[in-house]
């Protein structure tokens, strides 16, 4: 079902720009302030002048604000800093990175175009929620400069990994470019050219489906700009650039593949320790974890949850009273606590049962109190949210609990699209995250995809 195609990369002039890692940058949406400020000290031909941030209230969203971008875009080619390939490519795009746990992997991509196609057909499936207001802001820089700056990462299925062999075979030695990002993770492109590779590649997809695993805005954008096109000329051919999007596509059996769990911090009045479990108990059997610093309190509670693989379980740490605590799930209190309206695909979800159960319910912290006060704040590294908790903490009449997650799974992922259901906010972080610039999608919209 998925259609992948080969496309003319726009890439760094390794003449010109010697150092990619001056230029490349994380995806746009993780990129605040202060990080715009240190990316642009870097070197003034970095993606963020191009790409720009979220970081824009709706005034500041003025048509100089994305025609600067085109400007500079342009100015970058005509000044050779960034150049197009000569012949369509699928490229492949491994990572090698460390996982928390200590181990070295190297996760194995591919970077191609593929086809658009809407989410009720059920070729291309998201499991995110989508908020207009940073979709409008990606439009308008998709629509002024014609270019695709990121990559959306997707998942697909293969279970005998033909994908991969298949490219691997069809590779060179030498990488085009490589890349370090700020955690030291190594990312390295090659170039396949050959037609009867990709033509074969292009057969696999052709009995598969695509999962969102990051960049569902990204995706969004692109389909309303396919709706733009078909507004302004009546029609978009089935080859024209408009009706396709780059993507970063990586196997859902790879070895190199990880999700992360992201934290969260909750702000509550004043709430003691005790207080807390009490009213946890009701659905969960608590074990207070003692004997340490807050660091050794922290590594142990999450240790135990790595040995827990079945049912739901957290970890919470107390900064004001320094007391951290396991926490695991008695079965069917979603059930018990009138949930079972909730798809079961979803109830078996961490994210849904700390938001649901222990937020909602037990804590009396209801979601639109959470977003119209944000009172929940997220963190991948366990480490720099205990010590934001604590720093919270300190003088306020309010506490900073803290919530150890575990970290969904590809395989929940999978089931929560294909039965047409969205999870909560900040419900995955697949690691390492793709770079932006190591290949942009320049849209001509008289060229025909893959030739």
């Amino acid at each position: 079902m998925a259609l992948i195609a080969p496309f003319r990369g726009l890439r760094y002039n390794s003449t010109r720009v010697p150092k990619l890692e001056e230029v490349v940058t994380p995806p746009y949406d993780v990129i605040d302030r202060k990080a715009q400020e240190d990316l642009l000290k870097k070197n003034p031909y970095n993606m963020i002048q191009l790409d720009l941030s979220k970081n824009i209230d709706p005034a500041g969203m003025t048509d100089e604000r994305y025609r600067h971008s085109r400007d500079l875009l342009e100015q970058w080619q005509a000044e050779g800093i960034l150049v197009r390939d000569s012949e369509p490519a699928v490229y492949l795009y491994f990572i090698e990175y460390q996982h928390p746990s200590g181990r070295r992997l190297t996760r194995k991509g591919l970077v191609c175009l593929t086809g658009l196609a809407e989410f009720s057909e059920g070729i291309v499936k998201p499991h995110e929620q989508i908020f207009r207001g940073v979709v409008t802001d990606r439009l308008r820089l998709l629509d002024t400069c014609r270019t695709q700056f990121s990559q959306v990462f997707a998942l697909y299925p293969d279970q005998e990994g033909a994908v991969m062999s298949s490219l691997e075979a069809g590779r060179s030695g030498t990488p085009l470019c490589e890349a370090f990002d700020h955690d030291g993770c190594r990312h390295s492109l090659w170039s396949i050219t050959d037609p009867a590779v990709i033509l074969h590649v292009a057969g696999l997809f052709a009995a598969k489906s695509v999962y969102i695993a990051d960049g569902h805005h990204r995706y969004n954008t692109a389909l309303q700009m396919r709706e733009l096109i078909v507004e302004r000329e009546g029609s978009v051919t089935p080859d024209s650039p408009f009706n396709h999007i780059m993507m970063y596509l990586c196997a859902m059996e790879d070895p190199g593949l990880s999700v992360l769990p992201t934290h969260r911090l909750v702000q509550m009045p004043g709430v003691g320790a005790d207080d807390l479990v009490k009213r946890l108990a009701e659905g969960f059997v608590v074990e207070e974890i003692r004997g340490g610093t807050r660091e050794v309190l922290l590594a142990e509670v999450l240790a135990r949850m790595d040995e827990i693989v079945e049912g739901n379980c957290f970890g919470l740490y107390h900064p004001v009273e320094d007391r951290c605590y396991l926490l695991i799930m008695k079965p069917g209190m979603m059930e018990a606590a009138g949930l079972d309206t909730i798809p079961a695909s979803l109830r078996e979800l961490d994210v849904v049962v700390l938001s649901e159960l222990i937020l909602e319910k037990y804590l009396q912290l209801s979601h639109q109190e959470c977003e119209e006060r944000n009172l929940i704040d997220y963190f991948s590294d366990p480490d720099e949210a205990l010590d934001q908790a604590v720093k919270n903490s300190i003088g306020s009449e309010e506490v900073s609990i803290l919530f150890l997650m575990k970290n969904t799974l590809v395989a929940q992922v999978k089931r929560v699209s294909d039965e047409e259901l969205i999870m909560p906010h900040k419900s995955t972080y697949f690691y390492p995250k793709v770079l932006t610039g190591l290949v942009l999608n320049k849209m001509e919209s008289d060229e025909v995809v893959g030739s």
